[in-house]
């Protein structure tokens, strides 16, 4: 039976405490895990309850979290993220307990010195995690500066856990980015340089996978690696369309892009992918399929089978067409140089051999559009419309 209303001092009601005692005195298991948050008076009464140690649903994501972490920025997150979670543990009606708490550095142990000096060396390691995530999002805005340098858009990757994110960026990519059916395969952004059918190269970025009612801590804690969300050109939104809950899925999605600042009902950059289309009954894929040719429309897709993503990558090519500006180049045919760095830094559209110059149009990301006046002075004008 669903809980009417949360107890104060045990969220669920007396008999179902007893009732979970009694299988616990039974199973003996070591921990039992509350899908709820828990406040800390609520954790303890449990614990005591039930004899057993209490994870509630944010303490097993980040347990999770701290499994799945690989480089050391995404640990120095996690770890952010489980101390924030513990500071507001350490409470004096924790003398209680006899053993000290497992898991990811829960700790714990009867004395209010104890607990004080817990406190001031959580609180401590805290401000030397943020100090050291403050730096990782200062070489982050460099590499960003770096890139803009080079007219590679980012198209970013975003979506519920496990909708296929990775998988879909492996396809694109050849790459090999762990791609498992679990929670939070991916926790540490990754980013690869694709090109395009029609010859522009972008930057593709793999990102953790959202989850419903994500905690507080999680979103304070992984903010630098969600930056790369915040300045991609293009964020592509997959969607396990097969899901069950989908919908509730992109709910979710959306709310979190949201509390980022990202405008979900006006941002043109967002691109909505149904993926795992190879789930559905063959009428229901081709009636998503159909849908693929309008501009506004999902794009559906089978990361898995490679079904739809040409459709995919054009539609790429559309949006991001939309933000680039041409430029019209004229090069002496003996500027091999000149002529080199305008392939390099652009994506050139045609060429046509004048007379005593080469003329190139080239597409070109509009922060470019500086550098290109300044490498090639009087010799480049800008088309009067954007692709």
């Amino acid at each position: 039976m669903p809980l009417t209303e949360a107890r104060p001092a045990s969220l669920i009601g007396k008999g179902k405490v007893e009732e979970i005692a009694a299988e616990a005195r039974a199973l003996e298991p070591e921990v039992i895990i509350v899908n709820a948050a828990l406040s800390p008076v609520q954790q303890r009464n449990l614990e005591k309850a039930w004899n057993a140690k209490v994870l509630d649903r944010t303490a097993l994501i980040l347990e999770i979290f701290g499994e799945r972490a690989r480089t050391r920025e995404g640990r120095l997150q996690v770890e952010l993220a489980h101390l924030t979670y513990q500071r507001s543990r350490l409470v004096r009606s924790w003398t209680h307990l006899e053993r000290q708490r497992g898991g990811f550095g829960f700790l714990g142990g009867p004395g209010e010195t104890q607990i004080e000096t817990d406190r001031r060396l959580i609180g401590e390691r805290i401000a030397k995690i943020k100090l050291e995530l403050e730096n990782v999002r200062r070489t982050r805005g460099l590499h960003r500066r770096a890139r803009t340098r080079v007219p590679h858009q980012v198209i970013a990757l975003v979506g519920y856990t496990n909708a296929g994110k990775s998988t879909l960026f492996n396809t694109l990519t050849k790459s090999a980015v762990e791609a498992r059916d679990m929670l939070f395969a991916t926790l540490d952004p990754t980013m690869r340089g694709i090109r395009l059918p029609g010859g522009r190269r972008v930057v593709l970025s793999d990102t953790v996978g959202f989850i419903a009612d994500l905690p507080v801590e999680l979103i304070a804690a992984f903010r630098a690696t969600l930056e790369e969300v915040l300045e991609a050109d293009i964020i592509v939104h997959v969607r396990d369309v097969a899901h069950e809950e989908s919908a509730a899925q992109k709910s979710d999605v959306l709310r979190v892009l949201h509390e980022l600042g990202i405008d979900t009902e006006g941002d043109a950059r967002i691109l909505e992918l149904l993926n795992k289309i190879d789930l559905l009954e063959p009428s229901a894929r081709a009636a998503l399929r159909a849908r693929n040719g309008g501009d506004h429309s999902p794009v559906a897709i089978s990361a898995l089978t490679g079904e739809g993503i040409p459709d995919f990558l054009a539609r790429l090519e559309t949006l991001l067409g939309r933000q680039g500006l041409v430029l019209t180049l004229r090069i002496n045919p003996s500027d091999g140089a000149g002529m080199a760095w305008a392939y390099a830094h652009g994506r050139v559209l045609a060429r046509r051999d004048r007379t005593k110059h080469v003329e190139l149009s080239v597409a070109i990301d509009p922060d470019a559009q500086g550098r290109f006046e300044k490498r090639y002075g009087e010799r480049v004008s800008i088309a009067p419309t954007s692709l």
